[in-house]
């Protein structure tokens, strides 16, 4: 279907789209359109009941519109709602997150949680990550993936909106620095990397290329960096510090926007209120169960990830304890306990975890989410057990489609 075809946008899909109604009944979801946008589309993927479309004519632009603060944003697929004014972001994303809940949770009339927004519209992020290719002719490209062909990068100089100044500053230095065809960085045709605001400064890990990469000369070359890692494409590869001085955490995971990260933190300690045990399952850094551990609490912490671990043991409040493995093969030996802590990755909880948790061993819940479609869908398994209570959800991650969740259950 190569025709243009004319849609009005009613609302934004999960993944920050657009979403109209085709002529034929089917939905159409339209990445950088606005809700009241009449627009001339290309169908770029059909299925029965749904279709892909692109962005071709905005034919009469909604007053939920606004000029993208980015020059790159009709090109790169880093952000999805710059084009819709703060405010609808922030309306849009609560009410994503009640439609997911209903839709996949079955939950009966959710309403749209409060979602608390970031200090900053932009420069926000103290960590941002690039991919760079090499090309043909020596040639070098890096920044984000493109909007629609996830295969090919957008170049990235220093147009992006959404990092810390000081981020902005080292990344500029390091494209100058890095030198004819990136040949100070390690070799490989593909390298993922990721700039870090520490206590320290600026610190770079560099993810793939040879084990024996030497960074003296890029250290040299780029004096803005405070530090230097890399992870090797050698299997099992465990990132090194090869130049620099230590910086707070390693190459362990922190939240990209830490003054939202800060009042969700506290929001965590404040609905968990007052009790004796708590388990912070895939606690990270330790940011909750260490909060908690300072109130009273006895706290055990359960981290996959080494460096984590480590962070979370340096200096660690009296009651707080870590142990090292995976949620589904620790949690039955932490539970019971008045609270359990869960915050998974996108993916959600195991199956085992899930099971695990519907046995009992725990009165309460606080589930923080980064997905509403695997919160939807643990919550549903959790629902003869549990029952949901209050909800909020926090912008980390402005200009984007995603929201973090804070949501509260109780034992039956």
């Amino acid at each position: 279907m190569d025709s243009l075809i004319g849609v009005t946008v009613r609302g934004i899909a999960a993944g920050g789209s657009g979403v109209a109604d085709l002529p034929d009944g089917r939905v159409v979801f339209v990445p950088r359109t606005a809700p009241g946008d009449r627009v001339s589309i290309r169908i770029v993927k059909s299925r029965p009941r749904w279709a892909e479309g692109s962005l071709q004519h905005i034919e009469e632009a909604s007053s939920e519109r606004q000029t993208p603060h980015c020059a790159l944003y009709g090109q790169c697929g880093g952000c999805q709602v710059q084009h819709l004014p703060y405010a609808q972001q922030l309306l849009w994303k609560g009410r994503i997150v009640a439609d997911t809940l209903t839709r996949i949770g079955h939950l009966a009339e959710v309403e749209p949680p409060e979602v608390v927004p970031s200090l900053r519209e932009t420069e926000y992020r103290n960590r941002i990550s690039f991919t760079l290719r090499r090309l043909r002719g020596g040639h070098v490209v890096a920044g984000f993936h493109a909007l629609g062909r996830p295969a090919h990068v957008i170049d990235v100089k220093d147009e992006c909106v959404l990092p810390r100044p000081a981020l902005r500053e080292a990344w500029s230095a390091l494209r100058a620095g890095w030198g004819q065809g990136g040949r100070l960085l390690p070799s490989a045709g593909r390298l993922r990397l990721t700039l870090r605001e520490t206590s320290k400064g600026v610190a770079l890990l560099v993810d793939g290329g040879e084990d024996s990469w030497s960074a003296t000369e890029l250290a040299a070359a780029v004096p803005q960096l405070a530090a230097i890692w890399h992870g090797s494409d050698k299997a099992d590869s465990e990132p090194r510090l090869l130049e620099g001085v230590f910086d707070d955490g390693g190459t362990a995971f922190v939240q990209v926007n830490a003054e939202v990260a800060t009042m969700m933190r506290d929001y965590v300690v404040e609905v968990a209120g007052t009790g004796a045990r708590a388990v912070d399952a895939y606690c990270g850094v330790g940011v909750y169960g260490r909060a908690l551990a300072e109130k009273g609490w006895a706290v055990t912490g359960i981290e996959r990830e080494q460096a984590a671990c480590e962070e979370a043991a340096r200096g660690a409040p009296d009651g707080f304890a870590v142990l090292q493995g995976t949620v589904e093969s620790l949690l039955d030996e932490a539970l019971p306990a008045d609270l359990l802590i869960v915050n998974p990755p996108r993916t959600g909880l195991e199956p085992a975890v899930t099971r695990i948790i519907a046995g009992g061993g725990a009165k309460r819940i606080i589930y923080v989410s980064c997905d509403p479609a695997t919160l939807a869908r643990d919550i549903a398994g959790l629902s003869a057990r549990y029952e949901l209570g209050s909800m909020k959800c926090f912008d980390l991650f402005p200009q984007t489609a995603h929201v973090e969740t804070v949501l509260i259950m109780t034992e039956r």
